[in-house]
């Protein structure tokens, strides 16, 4: 038995969750701490970064599940660490106001449980996808969960933001404990019941932690794409926090302008994935490794474009070059979810979600560094070439090498025959 296409969207219903209470902790109790409090930018960017690192305990909670048989337990459990962790976050930014230690101290230990509720309850859904989901599903999964965590993200900034103005701590509580609320029964609806359903229980491995860490590291194919993950996501994250300064600096948008460039963005990321979806689940047009390679490639083509759009400053058409980017990124992000789903079969049998812990062990920290990395290298540009300009386009070069490394890699690491199998075979 596999997951029915209703089963897929009950589950991508968790995805969803999880993007909703996330982008409390990322956006809102962000610029709270900026806006309201008053405080360093920094100090919300490490409590941020904390929760990405916290998240190479991926391959723990991958194994965990692997072994126990029942994934629905520590999906379960996990986003009820996640409500807990988002409950005390914006706990701690009241603290905050009138007693700065005890809201920090707070405030560290909400997103280390973020960090681990995010890494339990996502590990194990991706697992439990993986086991289940048809091979000629896979594309389609992937861009039904990923659109619809998207959709979680937008409606929850857009319906919080709305609700919360005029601001005030005992509001910021009742919202958040609504939406954190709201997020653990629908998850529990959710998932109620489709694990039973399904062939995707795997055997229990009487074997240590390390043990079973070091058997998947052992296969070529899951450390290759591990690496493969790990410089993609890398690429990917780097203009995360610089393409809204650069339109405001370079070509003289104003904060609203900026916003709705990445609003556009976002759309073409959208557009993306469902074009891979439908074309290679409906029309079986291609293979997930021809979608990750044109996916890169063309995510390098539009940061090109980016760079010499630069050039010309003020006037030039930036918007399209930036729904262009996001378009390929939207391609290469579902055809790499799907191949995670289709090699985290492949290799030692029962350890799925191990493999899908360690890539997202690998993209959790990727995201951290790349966006990191791109803000660092813009700073250290602009210092030393003093114009705007080259020094953003600079870094977009960068950038777009990673992408071609990352396309000649996936070239590499991802085997036309076996991935071409997994797509193409009608019945399974």
């Amino acid at each position: 038995m596999r997951l029915s296409w209703l089963s897929i969207v009950r589950l991508g219903l968790v995805q969803m969750c999880l993007g909703a209470i996330v982008v409390l902790t990322t956006s809102t109790l962000n610029r709270l701490m900026v806006v309201e409090l008053a405080l360093p930018a920094v100090m919300p960017g490490l409590l941020v970064a904390l929760h990405y690192g916290i998240q190479i305990t991926r391959p723990n909670w991958g194994f965990l599940s692997d072994t126990g048989g029942n994934r629905t337990r520590w999906i379960i459990l996990g986003m009820a660490a996640l409500a807990a962790g988002a409950m005390l976050a914006a706990y701690g930014v009241v603290v905050l106001e009138a007693r700065f230690t005890l809201g920090l101290l707070l405030s560290i230990l909400a997103y280390a449980l973020i960090g681990l509720g995010v890494g339990a309850s996502g590990t194990s859904l991706l697992a439990l996808l993986a086991t289940a989901t048809a091979p000629t599903r896979r594309a389609a999964a992937a861009t039904i969960t990923w659109l619809m965590m998207i959709a979680g993200i937008a409606v929850t900034a857009g319906v919080v933001g709305a609700q919360l103005d005029p601001y005030s701590s005992g509001l910021l509580l009742q919202i958040v404990a609504c939406v954190t609320g709201g997020a653990l029964v629908l998850t529990c609806l959710a998932v109620w019941g489709v694990e039973a359903r399904v062939d995707a229980a795997p055997e229990a491995a009487h074997v240590p932690f390390r043990e079973g860490l070091a058997e998947i590291w052992a296969e070529r194919k899951a450390r290759n794409f591990t690496f493969f993950v790990f410089l993609s996501m890398t690429a990917y994250f780097m203009q995360e926090l610089i393409l809204e300064p650069y339109a405001g600096l370079v070509f003289d948008y104003s904060p609203g302008q900026s916003t709705t460039l990445s609003g556009a963005q976002n759309g073409g990321v959208f557009l993306g994935m469902v074009v891979v979806g439908v074309m290679a689940t409906g029309f079986k047009l291609g293979s997930l490794r021809a979608w990750v390679i044109g996916g890169c490639l063309g995510s390098a083509a539009m940061l090109g474009a980016l760079t010499l759009l630069g050039q010309l400053g003020a006037g030039a058409p930036l918007t399209p070059a930036v729904v262009g980017l996001g378009f390929f990124n939207g391609v290469f992000a579902v055809g790499a979810i799907g191949s995670m789903m289709a090699l985290a079969g492949q290799g030692r049998h029962a350890r799925e979600g191990t493999r899908m812990g360690l890539w997202g062990a690998a993209q959790a920290l990727a995201a951290g560094f790349g966006g990191l990395m791109g803000a660092a290298l813009v700073d250290v540009m602009r210092a030393g070439l003093g114009r705007d300009a080259t020094a953003f386009g600079t870094v977009f070069l960068i950038e777009a090498a990673l992408f071609v490394a990352a396309a000649y890699m996936a070239l590499r690491v991802m085997d036309r025959p076996a991935v071409r199998h997994e797509v193409l075979v009608p019945g399974e």
